[in-house]
């Protein structure tokens, strides 16, 4: 393979036969240059682009993470497909990865979580969520981290949603036209058109796409305490304001009514996606 493009020490874009691919490991690229055969041995891992993922969105994403991460990401998908009989794509590694990265970064930071999911997944999906304690087990072990065991839940519904993301091509076609739909609110709300290719977005697409898996398993978020919304929508005017008109939409095009704390974490994903320049 020939580097095409350094993108940091660890991320390097490379042409393989005729296609482009993304490679990530540690000091791959490193003094690399345009033109130079690939160091095959610090590969970790190759990115191919597909519908989801063209280069730029790839790179993007795969810059912010630490190869460690993805490798880490890329070793409990391959011990989940093992326990659960399922095939996770490459697009499971990313958002994986960019989780328990911040998993352990919130606990070096002090930062405290809670996830009232955890009886109902506990419930609805036992076999996701003991290979998801694995998984944290796996991550205590490699980072040196003790990350929380109700880290747990969340790593479960990232088997769950790709499994039900994988299931249903028309129901992954209606979420298509939908997201496209809420990005018109977002942009008649703030009176310009928002870059739809931006991480920020492509974060606020997948809060989107794990919104779906609670809406059809009936578990959207309720527990969050009526000061705590009172203080998101005081701190975002504008994008609780824009939240709810999303909210209008989703329940017109779901049937089904939306919850005030969904509603929160909507604005939160919309507060950060308007900072996009």
């Amino acid at each position: 393979m020939e580097v095409l493009k350094v993108y940091n020490n660890n991320v390097v874009l490379a042409a393989d036969g005729g296609r482009e691919v993304v490679l990530t490991g540690r000091g791959l690229g490193y003094q690399a240059r345009r033109g130079d055969v690939v160091d095959a041995g610090k590969v970790q891992q190759v990115f191919v682009p597909d519908a989801q993922h063209d280069i730029d969105q790839l790179s993007a994403f795969l810059t912010e993470i630490a190869p460690e991460y993805l490798a880490l990401a890329a070793e409990v998908l391959r011990r989940a497909q093992g326990e659960l009989g399922t095939t996770f794509g490459q697009g499971m590694v990313i958002p994986l990865a960019d989780h328990l990265s911040f998993a352990v970064k919130r606990v070096r930071q002090h930062i405290e979580v809670g996830y009232p999911l955890k009886a109902e997944v506990a419930h609805l999906y036992p076999n996701e969520l003991r290979v998801a304690r694995d998984a944290v087990a796996l991550v205590r072990e490699r980072t040196g981290v003790d990350i929380p065991a109700d880290e747990a839940v969340p790593v479960a519904l990232h088997f769950v949603n790709a499994v039900f993301a994988s299931d249903d091509l028309s129901r992954t076609v209606q979420m298509t036209a939908l997201f496209r739909q809420v990005f018109e609110v977002l942009d008649a709300s703030y009176g310009r058109r928002f870059d739809t290719e931006s991480l920020n977005a492509a974060r606020f697409i997948t809060h989107l796409r794990y919104f779906f898996v609670r809406v059809d398993s009936g578990l959207q978020l309720v527990e969050n305490p009526e000061s705590f919304t009172s203080t998101i929508r005081a701190s975002f005017p504008q994008a609780y304001a824009c939240a709810e008109r999303v909210k209008a939409l989703l329940e017109l095009r779901l049937e089904k009514p939306i919850t005030a704390d969904e509603v929160v974490y909507l604005t939160l994903h919309v507060a950060r996606l308007a900072t996009d320049a």
